[in-house]
């Protein structure tokens, strides 16, 4: 049964036979508003989604930054990228490096996935012979950067508006060519895309990125 006709209000919620639907704006019968999601009673079924309709927005699925200290041993990198992709994670990053210890590596590994498979894998991933800490920064406080290095066309007018652009950013130009600058710029994702989006409009030409790394905040 579809609830009534008038208006009620915005973020709405409608009860169908089937189960639950978000929508935005008033409801007039179902006419005029936007269904984000559909969400069946049964818990067999899927969430469904209307055709055009927004996506569920991360109800199902979430970006996990994950930190694994390993020890460097080989076909350690294999084993932990291979445990994610046979569960259906794909990987978005994924960053390798030493720590203080030269006998240990840590891993920033960025996944999309289902929280209750993924918090599966991770306890997996902790019991690996050669694994010797996992940690989950999805809910808690920490701190990530990026490095990119790009190299941009730069005839002589817009050499100054890439000099000012990259000003406010705090980013480098590490090498100067006639017609390219190439630039170095560090920071969170956010700000990287959208530095990206800034020298888009100048053209880019080569495009390389470290991937997230991240440290968890003092406690």
């Amino acid at each position: 049964v579809i609830m009534e006709s008038h208006g009620i209000g915005k973020r709405a919620v409608a009860v169908e036979n089937i189960g639950v639907e978000l929508t935005f704006g008033k409801l007039k019968g179902l006419h005029g508003s936007l269904v984000i999601g559909r969400f069946p009673f049964d818990e067999k079924k899927e969430p469904q989604h209307c055709k055009g309709s927004a996506p569920s927005w991360g109800l199902a699925f979430m970006r996990h930054t994950i930190s694994i200290l390993v020890e460097n041993k080989f076909g350690v990198l294999t084993r932990i990228a291979g445990m994610f992709s046979g569960r259906g994670f794909n990987i978005d990053t994924l960053n390798v490096g030493p720590t203080l210890d030269p006998e240990t590596s840590r891993m920033t590994i960025v996944v999309r996935g289902d929280d209750k498979v993924l918090d599966q894998v991770t306890k997996q991933l902790d019991k690996l012979v050669n694994v010797i800490s996992v940690e989950d920064f999805g809910e808690s406080d920490y701190v990530d950067r990026e490095l990119v290095l790009i190299r941009v066309k730069a005839d002589a007018k817009a050499r100054g508006e890439i000099m000012q652009i990259c000003d406010i950013f705090r980013a480098k130009i590490i090498d100067v060519q006639p017609k390219r600058l190439a630039i170095e710029v560090t920071g969170s994702e956010s700000k990287i895309d959208k530095f990206l989006a800034l020298m888009d409009q100048f053209g880019i030409t080569e495009l390389t990125r470290t991937g997230k790394i991240a440290l968890a905040r003092s406690k």
